[in-house]
């Protein structure tokens, strides 16, 4: 099996980086960057995050399983004194493929093809110093129109991180789906907003569509663009899935409650 190891680039990170290079080369697995069947990450979600853009042409031929050295990441299975058990697993045991769904967004500038992403956590779209005010079209229906801060769309994974600050709704990873959540709506008798977290399908598709002439900034996880202008935000669920390598269970909600309730 080849395989890649990336590192958030703290000491501990490291030195784990190198030591399970070394042991699972000597097992006979093949490290190779480019083309890896497997991509251990070391550090945190972020160190995830950027793995998973690193190789997003490569999601039906590659599996994720990280590796948290700071705080408990959301999407890290192991802690640095397990190392040796998952080196063991890698070596002599088959993986469990887990599916989770991402976001597409396709940002156009005019009537164009559009400059295509994809997000494991989530896309926002703010004004630069105003609010900005935008259609929102559902299923090619003006649903509302927004004024305010903004807007934030995110995948169910990524409904734990920005979404969940925003008052949004945690769902669970099996559900192929989006959430819209505000930022800071503006209610009058001119804009009115449902002022609820929005759950869309697999098959729906949102577009935001600015209207005023505001500067707008995007973001694609921890990607931030900038533009003078955008004709619209298109969002979907993605038809690609990140797939992440499980050696042992390790269910959703036990996820959710170690992140934030566990004392």
């Amino acid at each position: 099996m080849k395989f890649a190891v990336t590192s958030r680039g703290d000491d501990l990170s490291n030195d784990l980086q190198k030591r399970i290079k070394e042991q699972l080369m000597k097992h006979g697995l093949v490290f190779n960057q480019h083309e890896p069947e497997l991509v251990i990450t070391i550090g945190g979600d972020g160190t995830l995050l950027q793995a998973f853009h690193d190789y997003a042409k490569r999601l039906e031929e590659t599996a994720f399983v990280g590796i948290h050295t700071g705080h408990l990441g959301f999407y890290a299975d192991w802690v640095p004194s397990e190392v040796d058990q998952l080196i063991d697993d890698i070596v002599h045991k088959p993986f469990q493929v887990v599916e989770y769904p991402l976001l597409e967004v396709i940002i156009h500038h005019n009537q164009d093809e559009g400059e295509r992403h994809l997000a494991l956590n989530e896309s926002t779209i703010k004004g630069l110093g105003g609010s900005i005010v935008s259609n929102v079209e559902i299923k090619g229906d003006t649903f509302e129109v927004f004024r305010g801060d903004g807007l934030c769309i995110s995948t169910p994974s990524g409904s734990t991180a920005y979404n969940k600050a925003l008052g949004g709704a945690i769902l669970h990873p099996s559900l192929a789906s989006i959430q819209i959540s505000e930022m800071a709506s503006i209610n009058n008798r001119v804009y009115r907003t449902i002022g609820s977290p929005l759950v869309l399908p697999k098959h729906h598709v949102c577009l935001l569509r600015p209207l005023n002439e505001v500067e707008v900034q995007v973001t694609i996880d921890h990607y931030t663009l900038e533009y003078r202008h955008i004709h619209s935000l298109q969002c979907r669920v993605a038809d690609e899935r990140i797939r992440f390598a499980r050696y042992r269970s390790f269910p959703f909600w036990k996820r959710v409650k170690e992140s934030f309730i566990r004392e």
